[in-house]
């Protein structure tokens, strides 16, 4: 009979926490101080509002990223660029041992000469985009 009347403890359900958050306190913003708060929550890239409130008010660090998809979308172009820049390179070595091997001195080096032409605008080029590159680090990728 006792055993009826006694309460079965079950072992189900979520583990009681060993400090329970029981404490709530409660502010309003106005419209302004609220998109500046909504804009340092998500540069914080922290998942729940209550733990980048207590990050704040406890001054834990908060962790922000910046991503400037400008700049992510100038180094894929200029990795790209790198590619086929590398690419000319093999396809010049190449050129110039084909040009040795099926064509005279004489024709070799005038086809060479119409080459160089060329690689020297390629040189041209090449230094104006390392002056863009860093005239765009100067001003866009300052770390601060």
């Amino acid at each position: 009979m006792e055993e009826k009347n006694r309460k079965q403890i079950r072992k189900t359900g979520r583990k009681p926490k060993i400090d329970p958050a029981v404490n709530r306190y409660s502010i309003n913003l106005n419209a302004e101080d609220n998109a500046k708060f909504l804009a340092l929550f998500d540069q914080s890239e922290i998942k729940v509002i209550a733990h980048f409130i207590t990050a704040c008010i406890f001054q834990k660090t908060v962790k922000t990223v910046k991503i400037d998809m400008d700049a992510i979308e100038y180094h894929e172009k200029l990795t790209r660029f790198f590619s086929q820049f590398r690419a000319i390179g093999t396809n010049y070595n190449q050129i110039v041992k084909i040009l040795y091997r099926n064509f005279s001195e004489k024709k070799a080096g005038t086809y060479l000469f119409k080459l160089e032409k060329e690689t020297i605008e390629l040189v041209k080029v090449t230094k104006k985009v390392i002056r863009l590159t860093q005239e765009f680090e100067e001003k866009y990728l300052k770390k601060e």
